[in-house]
């Protein structure tokens, strides 16, 4: 791995990087006049939203009234599906349908223009990740948020499930002490997505699997430890298998196909990242988040080549080692999408804010610097 450098690069990057002052973020649940007893929604984007639209069509105290797709074929399916309206064009959707929630679900390199569209068209927003192309456009979208009194939040999915909610919950008594490292890991053997495509072109998709897949594993790794604040990052990205089958299929392709990178938090911790669409390894699909603490660890892990996941904390009692691991029925957990609805309809704060994306940005900004420059990166 080249790069590591016996002196930090600077990074300027800015932002808040705690999820534990939303009394000012939420400042915008007082200013809204009117919670509508049925929530509009309106999703941009039907590839990855085709499964926003679903959801927002079950929810009791939602309405799907919209999508938008390019796509005419795709978009007229989505009429006849659920019953909703559908347009070619965002800015005429919103200036007719006047929606309540938009999801934006379209490639990477239009999430910030269309989330901030949405923003000022006064929609709240619930954005696929990654919230953006790079931290400055994460800020836009936020000072976006800010200026309309709409709330931002990002799809970090993986929250969402259950396995990882038991996870949370006895991460937030206390049981790991302090966590002091850890590790998260997304590989696949074989799995670039749409090869040839937009997710291979950096101009559309701001880089390969870190910003697809490792973003996920990232946020959930950020949100276990409790958003601390990095301090530095020292990273290297590859492309050795994914080049070779580009240039044996003649596809286009101009991102990594793997990246490794390790991030220093201002209180010491260490957390070691990993992502890859193309990586000689036994299981085609390896998810893995491992966190280790002063009193206990905890590890969630993917089953089989699915996307379920099995989960347990490993501690100490009396001297015997002891783990904790939930047994069905484990009860279900909100969809990230019905989290959002609820809480608007709530007046409650949401997960996954548009701050905690930036901080996610931020890192990744500096893993890409770090890779290029061949040295440490600091953030801050």
């Amino acid at each position: 791995m080249k790069g590591g450098g016996s002196h930090v690069t600077n990074l300027v990057l800015h932002g808040p990087h705690r999820a534990d002052d939303r009394s000012q973020r939420f400042d915008l649940i007082r200013t809204i006049e009117r919670i509508p007893s049925m929530i509009t929604c309106a999703v941009i984007g039907l590839g990855m939203g085709r499964g926003h639209a679903k959801a927002y069509s079950e929810h009791k105290d939602a309405k799907l009234v919209a999508v938008v797709d390019t796509d005419r074929v795709r978009a007229e399916a989505a009429t006849k599906e659920f019953g909703c309206k559908a347009f070619a064009d965002a800015a005429a959707m919103l200036a007719e349908m006047k929606p309540d929630i938009v999801s934006v679900a379209v490639p990477n390199a239009f999430h910030a223009p269309l989330a901030i569209q949405a923003l000022e068209a006064g929609a709240h927003v619930l954005c696929e990740k990654p919230m953006a192309m790079t931290a400055a456009e994460g800020r836009e979208m936020l000072a976006a948020a800010a200026k309309a009194k709409r709330r931002l939040m990002i799809n970090f999915s993986y929250r969402f499930s259950p396995a990882t909610y038991f996870l949370k919950q006895q991460v937030d008594t206390g049981v790991l002490g302090k966590v002091y490292a850890g590790r998260t890991v997304w590989h696949r053997r074989r799995g670039l997505p749409g090869f040839g495509g937009w997710f291979g072109q950096k101009k559309l998709s701001g880089g390969g699997p870190l910003i697809d897949l490792g973003v996920h594993r990232l946020d959930l790794a950020l949100w276990l430890m409790g958003h601390p604040k990095p301090r530095w990052v020292l990273a290297n990205t590859f492309d050795p298998i994914a080049s070779r089958l580009a240039k044996q299929q003649g596809k286009a392709y101009d991102c990594e196909d793997s990246a490794f990178a390790m991030i220093r938090f201002e209180d010491g911790a260490m957390l070691e990242v990993e992502a890859s669409w193309a990586i000689n390894q036994g299981p085609n699909e390896f998810m893995e988040t491992r966190l280790y603490g002063t009193e206990g660890g905890l590890i969630q892990h993917n089953v089989g080549e699915g996307y379920d996941f099995t989960s347990s904390i490993h501690l100490e009692r009396q001297g015997v080692p002891f783990d904790l691991t939930p047994h069905p029925p484990i009860p279900a957990v909100t969809s990230a999408y019905h989290h959002f609805v609820e809480s608007i309809r709530d007046g409650k704060p949401h997960s996954a804010t548009g701050e905690e994306g930036l901080l996610v940005m931020e890192i990744l900004d500096a893993i890409y610097a770090s890779a290029e420059r061949g040295e440490p990166v600091r953030i801050g």
